[in-house]
């Protein structure tokens, strides 16, 4: 599938944004200090970064609610931040944003997540990540079960979807919670997988792993075309999901659908900068497609064209409908 007729492109436009999609995830902060390099250190074989600026973004699911809110919809986020610094940067960005905090959780047992990059030229030094991984408490994964409980009930949620970085915010409970609260309430739910979490994910609508952590989860690395439907249909059929989208970098995107049709979208991206956040635009991009009333293959090319323009930009980034809907204009017959 290489574009969408023009009438039905338009008509999926006029109908993205102002849908509720519910967030669940890792939060990151994402920091970086820019500089450039005149000399190597005389104590150590490394690069001296005379630092000329530095930024901070949202990262991880507060990434993924930009991209959602940055393409007109609006983002109801859950997770969970530390008593720190970090944690409230974290609620000042969301604010500055717009994005509610509303459900933020507190757990002063662990820090937030915070990644630092040093760049130079352009060209990522280093990064240290600052952590904790351990796995929520019962006690505050019940917390949020009931919030997203009273958010389901409340609000007309389009879908629910799941940005799993591993930091331990997404427990097997919690996930078979959210899933047969989605399944009960006729709600799609889409999943930006961490490897080893994969066998959880089962009876979601679609899982999006990159070809690497697909392959893993299936215990085949796919190098060819043969071994790509291999571990596409392996891992369709064991989550029992509606669809995988698996990324495959320069070699664009495929759909695998559980009515055995698969679907190859070769990449649209001009030039690659940075991959930075790119799975957190995929997965906003198509579900915020999907509940736009896209098909499963309409909303992955349409994610396709958000990946593509998002990795010819430094850092994290997010695209506009506007953009997207005028990049996508020009494949249209």
């Amino acid at each position: 599938m290489k574009n969408i007729p023009a009438q039905r492109l338009q008509q999926i436009f006029s109908n993205l944004g102002g849908h509720k999609i519910l967030i669940l995830g890792d939060l990151m902060l994402d920091e970086y200090i820019w500089g450039n390099v005149t000399r190597i250190s005389p104590e150590a074989p490394v690069p001296v970064v005379e630092v000329m600026d530095e930024s901070v973004k949202l990262g991880g699911a507060a990434n993924v609610a930009l991209n959602v809110k940055t393409l007109g919809d609006i983002p109801l986020l859950v997770s969970i931040v530390g008593n720190d610094k970090n944690g409230e940067k974290l609620k000042e960005l969301l604010a500055g944003a717009e994005i509610s905090s509303q459900g933020i959780f507190v757990d002063a047992a662990r820090r937030t997540t915070a990644k630092t990059r040093i760049i130079a030229h352009s060209q990522q030094v280093v990064r240290a990540d600052r952590e904790n991984t351990e796995e929520l408490s019962l006690d505050l994964t019940l917390r949020l079960v009931d919030f997203i409980k009273i958010k389901i009930k409340e609000e007309k949620i389009s879908a629910i979807l799941i940005s799993d970085y591993g930091k331990g915010m997404i427990s097997l409970k919690l996930l078979n919670e959210v899933i047969s609260l989605a399944r009960e309430n006729n709600i799609f739910i889409s999943v930006d997988p961490k490897e080893t979490h994969f066998m959880n994910y089962k009876r979601v609508s679609i899982i999006t792993p990159n070809h690497s952590e697909a392959g893993f989860a299936y215990g085949k690395r796919i190098k060819d075309e043969k071994s790509l439907e291999e571990v596409g249909w392996g891992l369709l059929e064991k989550l029992e999901t509606e669809a995988l989208l698996i990324t495959r970098g320069e070699k664009g995107m495929s759909l695998f659908e559980k009515n055995r049709m698969l679907t190859n979208f070769p990449t649209v991206a001009k030039e690659v900068y940075d991959v930075t956040g790119a799975g957190d635009t995929v997965i906003s991009a198509f579900t915020s497609a999907y509940s736009a009333g896209a098909s499963l293959k309409e909303a992955a090319l349409i994610s396709n064209h958000a990946a593509g323009i998002v990795v010819g930009e430094l850092g994290t980034a997010q695209v506009t409908k506007e953009k997207l809907y005028q990049d996508l204009k020009n494949y249209t017959e």
